[in-house]
């Protein structure tokens, strides 16, 4: 198998930035094409008690979310520079969505480890990712 086109997903917590860091090594020992992709969840972005439409709130997510793969981007000294994909919706259905549309042959996510209760109430999006993607993950912890 190889691994030529790699998506690496980022949320802009510093162990995201450390798969990012990893993901775009491994592109490049093996001189492969990088995607970032960031996932905007509208469940996460509409406070009802705000007064700001939830369209708009959104909308604000997504600038933020395409700046912050603006900052990674200079990273990825590679060959062609990365593509970056902002997408609404789930974050583990949009990761592996774009993971299928662009062809990936791997995915890099970061895992935050949770466990017990906070992993019940806010899901794993590693998890669903490695649950549905038709690609392999690659699940990056924290750095020891």
């Amino acid at each position: 198998m190889s691994f030529q086109r790699i998506l690496i997903a980022i949320d802009g917590s510093p162990l995201a930035a450390h798969a990012a860091d990893v993901g775009i090594e491994l592109a490049r020992s093996l001189n492969g094409e990088v995607a970032l992709i960031h996932a905007v969840d509208p469940a996460q972005n509409w406070v009802p008690e705000s007064g700001v439409p939830a369209a708009e709130l959104i909308k604000l997510a997504e600038q933020d979310g395409k700046r912050l793969l603006a900052e990674f981007a200079p990273r990825a000294t590679l060959q062609a520079p990365p593509l970056e994909f902002v997408q609404v919706g789930k974050p583990a259905t949009e990761i592996v969505k774009a993971a299928k549309d662009w062809r990936a042959d791997m995915i890099v996510i970061a895992s935050h480890g949770r466990g017990g209760v906070s992993r019940v109430l806010l899901g794993s999006v590693a998890e669903g990712v490695m649950r549905h993607a038709s690609c392999p993950v690659l699940v990056v912890g924290a750095p020891k």
